[in-house]
């Protein structure tokens, strides 16, 4: 790739931590799209920087994407990063037009996870062999993915200092380094305990870990895909064929909460959505029930 793309992808991924505080998996994923175009440009468009190029060059590197038959959430993710480049080359008062506002991107439906219902729940936690230190660990961690409606991000990550025992809560860091307090179950809060007192407590800590609630055998932090692989196979212990994943817990979490009767805006402050909006598909929510909300508690309708 030639200096002057590698220089902006630089710039741009200081904006995306600095500006846009985007987790460290966010940025990687943007500038690797945004490299791909750069070394796509090099080879077709030698003569163009990234400052030159215009709609026409975009669409013909998304072309040439389209045959590679890569998925529409994919190519969807690319042309996003794209946009987000030149978004902040239109920021940095680098180019005066931004050639990708017009980029389409394909239109993409949104497709629920497998939801488990409480007794799914309850038969997957019971699975899990607590005769195993490994157990206890993993008992307290799918406890609080259910109780909480963590992230799995928000889990690996989870410290010490951020679970506040006597009055039940977490402080939670979630998407673009943003806190938010949740609410953890008196089981959770009892697995948590047990692990913490009688497992962690006993193990042989690595250095830079020791403030991390959940860790290996090694005594380091846990990995996201070791947390996935955890839950695959309690689910397999426990008969279950759905796909469950870390996610499958969140959604389960917000979609019990909605079924008893939950505020929708408590349930988005518990998730950590910014907008109502991703609450609202993300719990499945049918219009007749928004519609009973509006005619139950809105002033207009007591007249």
């Amino acid at each position: 790739m030639s200096k002057s793309w590698e220089t902006y992808i630089k710039q741009f991924r200081h904006y995306l931590k600095i500006e846009r505080s985007l987790s460290e998996n966010s940025i990687e994923a943007y500038c690797r799209d945004v490299e791909k175009l750069g070394a796509y440009a090099v080879q077709h468009f030698s003569d163009l920087s990234p400052l030159n190029l215009e709609l026409e060059h975009l669409r013909r590197f998304i072309n040439e994407l389209g045959k590679l038959e890569l998925s529409d959430f994919t190519l969807a993710r690319i042309i996003s990063g794209i946009k987000a480049f030149y978004k902040f080359l239109m920021y940095e008062d680098l180019i005066s037009e931004d050639p990708a506002q017009l980029l389409d991107s394909p239109k993409l439906g949104r497709k629920l996870p497998d939801t488990l219902s409480f007794e799914e729940i309850s038969l997957l936690l019971e699975s899990i062999p607590l005769g195993e230190p490994e157990g206890h660990r993993n008992r307290a961690m799918l406890e609080m993915l259910y109780s909480s409606g963590l992230r799995v991000s928000e889990l690996v990550e989870l410290k010490k200092s951020q679970i506040f025992e006597d009055i039940g809560f977490l402080r939670v860091v979630g998407k673009g380094n943003k806190e938010r307090l949740v609410p953890i179950g008196k089981d959770a809060l009892k697995y948590l305990r047990i692990y913490r007192e009688q497992v962690r407590s006993l193990q042989e800590i690595a250095r830079g870990h020791e403030e991390y609630v959940f860790l290996n055998r090694r005594g380091k932090k846990l990995s996201r895909v070791m947390v996935f692989l955890i839950i695959k196979k309690t689910a397999e212990l426990a008969g279950i064929s759905k796909n469950v994943s870390p996610h499958t817990f969140r959604h389960s979490f917000a979609t019990h909460l909605i079924e008893g009767g939950a505020d929708l805006r408590a349930v988005q402050e518990m998730l950590g959505h910014e907008s109502i909006t991703t609450t609202e598909i993300y719990t499945h929510l049918d219009r007749d029930y928004l519609r009973q909300v509006l005619t139950d508690f809105h002033p207009g309708n007591k007249k």
